[in-house]
Formats: structure tokens, sequence, C-alpha cells
């Protein structure tokens, strides 16, 4: 899976084939028509409540592959450049304790350490993945 470029509506074709969903169904739940579905697929991206709903029906949490891009691709709220004054500041928002690694997250990063293709100093530094997950993942996973 790539993380860094995500085409959501292939994605979604790709789950409704191995579930098997008649586009009658699809239609039903999604209230459109099978070109709207057809449309759909071939979007790069979808609105949230569209892709909610796409979630629910297809019993996958689709939300989960931006959140996995995020921790991959963007800058932490630990970044050195964040101002000391935006840190006290209380967001109104809901605040996550920790972040999740999917399993093909910690996949994707360990096949990057066998590979070669990065160290661990880069890994935890371009990734902002703690020195000790990253050596629990390879410990537990035996590379």
């Amino acid at each position: 899976m790539n993380f860094k470029e995500i085409h959501i509506g292939e994605l979604i074709e790709k789950r409704v084939s191995e579930k098997e969903i008649e586009a009658i169904r699809i239609g039903k739940f999604l209230n459109c028509t099978e070109s709207e579905i057809t449309q759909m697929y071939k979007s790069k991206d979808l609105s949230t409540e569209i892709l909610l709903r796409w979630s629910k029906l297809l019993e996958y949490d689709f939300f989960r592959i931006y959140s996995q891009h995020l921790l991959l691709y963007a800058p932490s709220n630990n970044s050195l450049n964040q101002n000391i004054v935006e840190e006290k500041k209380k967001s109104l928002l809901p605040v996550f304790r920790k972040n999740i690694y999917t399993k093909e997250v910690v996949h994707f990063i360990l096949e990057m350490i066998t590979s070669g293709e990065k160290t661990k100093s880069q890994i935890i530094i371009e990734y902002r993945i703690p020195k000790t997950t990253l050596e629990n993942w390879i410990n537990k996973y035996k590379i």
C-alpha cells in the first residue's frame, strides 16, 4: 500500500470486489446511480460524508488510510518550529493520546530497514518513531 499517493476510489473499488457487493445494493445504500458509483471509483478523493457511508457499507475504516499518511508524511505536533505560545492554547478538538501504527505501517518501516533503503536512525528522524518503539518492532517481528 502506497500511503503517500492515496486514490480512495480505487481502494473502495477493490474492497467492493473483495466483499462481492452488487451495484444495486450499493446504489440503495448510498442513494445514487450506478454511473455515480463508477464515478466514485474513478475519484482520487471523496467527501467525508460519502467516505463514512462507504466505510459502513464495506465494513472498513477508509479514514485510517489517511491517518497512516499523516503518521508517515506530516510534521508532528512536537516540531522544533512550534511556537511556545501555541503549546499553551487548548484546542476545542478532541486530542488523541497516541499514534496508531497498523501492521501495514510497521511492515512498511521494517521493509525499508531490511532492504537497506533507510537506516534505523533515518527512520527515527524522518518518521518520528521513538527508538524504543522501533526496537520493539524489530524484536517482535525478528528482522
